[in-house]
């Protein structure tokens, strides 16, 4: 038995979703298909939360589109009348209590993060409804099952949620295995699920790739699918770096590392939930279904290279904390990465020195870290700086650490290209070692350092 999780980028437009359908109908009877929401409902399900808030009126436009879209894709996809009612009678009951959050919204004037939960996991709702419904009209067996509903608990943190392994996988067991053996093609919603006490968390955004380890890991797959529109892992963007090269295997630590550096393969939580259970995450090409892809699995082997990927991030930022002796004054780095937690700011790393604490950011993130930092009274530093003139470089493959030259052959290949390191990490992780560099030089420093470690085999 496997999972398939079949992403936004996948869910975009009539004829790619009909493709999509062919794929399921020949590869997925009597497996598990978790599902995001239609490529950009989730976001503008987010965005339109504080349009509701302000006038009621915007209300029933909303809802109408979120209605059209969906009916749209259905007409296409299903020929019958009977089954198209169907379909747009359970989508009007599903809006209906959308409707409702919206009403509550203008009512109450606040956004909670249980209303914004409870609101944004609505798509993949639809989605996996719409999928579910199409199929049957095509004879197949098919059917949709919630997470409220089956019994994927979280630990009940908004937002943010974590899966409570053990007893999902007690309540899949009931509520999911027996239709999977019964050869149905079920679909599940991804993106959320629900806590002891009946609150919708989700598990944040790009989630849903998350969701679907957890049910792989819960029913105990042989495999979990992540089907996407390209090959899989790649020793660079391809779109940067044309001479990028497919990673037929990697290892979980070396997935996750390449998915928190910016590679948008895998959600970075992804790996946790089957790293427990050694399952295997497969890449799938919806575009290219028999084309080989990437496996991430226990180990990898290592490569002569011992680089597998140079990946880059330029969404982030530097927030700097400078104050005399701060890196040895007892306290001060837990206050202020508290101060930054407090308010919802998600720290991606922190480089220390006697004057200054460097923390990385995401770049949305580097005004309102710089306002949170003086709300602190007294105040335990001088000054605080950002810079957003940055992007984060990082070069990943197991043994990193232990491979000598392989930093030296890295800042070789950048200082030859003129371009000036601001920042260095190396250490934290067996896997990977990153630096920082100026926006304008990015592509540069990229291309000088996949040249240098894949130029020759």
């Amino acid at each position: 038995m496997k999972v398939v999780k079949i992403g936004g980028g996948c869910l975009n437009g009539k004829k790619t979703i009909e493709h999509i359908l062919t794929l399921i109908q020949q590869r997925c009877r009597g497996q598990i298909v978790v599902v995001s929401a239609l490529k950009g409902v989730t976001d503008f399900l987010i965005e339109c939360m504080p349009r509701a808030l302000e006038s009621e009126e915007a209300i029933p436009g909303i809802i109408s589109r979120i209605k059209s879209k969906h009916i749209n894709v259905v007409r296409h996809l299903i020929k019958g009348q009977k089954d198209l009612k169907l379909f747009s009678k359970d989508l009007s009951k599903s809006l209906r209590k959308l409707e409702r959050f919206y009403y509550g919204l203008n009512f109450t004037k606040e956004i909670t993060p249980r209303t914004y939960d409870t609101i944004s996991c609505f798509g993949e709702r639809f989605s996996a409804q719409m999928l579910a419904t199409v199929l049957r009209s095509r004879g197949e067996k098919a059917t949709c099952l919630m997470p409220h509903n089956i019994g994927m608990l979280t630990d009940g943190k908004f937002g943010d949620a974590t899966a409570n392994l053990k007893k999902t996988s007690e309540n899949f067991r009931k509520h999911v295995l027996p239709l999977v053996n019964g050869k149905k093609i079920v679909f599940i919603p991804g993106f959320y699920g629900v806590s002891e006490d009946g609150e919708i968390t989700t598990f944040g955004r790009g989630g849903s790739d998350y969701s679907a380890a957890v049910v792989a890991a819960a029913v105990n797959a042989e495999v979990l699918e992540i089907w996407k529109d390209v090959d899989g892992f790649m020793s660079a963007d391809p779109k940067y770096v044309p001479e990028a090269e497919l990673i037929p295997l990697l290892s979980y630590e070396e997935a996750a590392e390449l998915a928190y550096f910016g590679a948008k393969i895998l959600h970075p939580r992804c790996v946790e939930p089957v790293r427990a259970k050694k399952l295997k995450i497969r890449i799938t090409n919806t575009l290219n279904p028999d084309a080989e892809g990437s496996i991430v699995m226990q180990s990898s082997p290592r490569t002569k290279k011992i680089i597998k990927s140079v990946a880059f991030d330029d969404g982030i930022g530097v927030l700097k904390v400078h104050a005399a002796g701060i890196g040895a004054r007892p306290g001060i780095l837990a206050l202020v990465a508290n101060q930054l937690s407090t308010n919802g700011i998600n720290i991606r790393s922190v480089v220390t020195s006697q004057t200054c604490i460097s923390f990385l950011l995401d770049q949305k993130d580097l005004n309102p870290g710089k306002k949170a930092m003086h709300g602190i009274s007294p105040k335990p530093f001088r000054k605080i700086k950002i810079n957003s003139d940055i992007s984060l470089i990082s070069i990943v493959g197991d043994g990193i650490h232990s491979k000598k030259g392989v930093a030296a052959r890295c800042f070789a290949a950048v200082a030859a290209c003129n371009v000036n390191v601001e920042m260095i990490s190396f250490g934290p992780s067996k896997s990977s070692m990153y630096f920082i560099t100026r926006k304008k030089d990015l592509m540069s420093a990229v291309n000088a350092i996949h040249s240098t470690f894949f130029s020759s085999h």
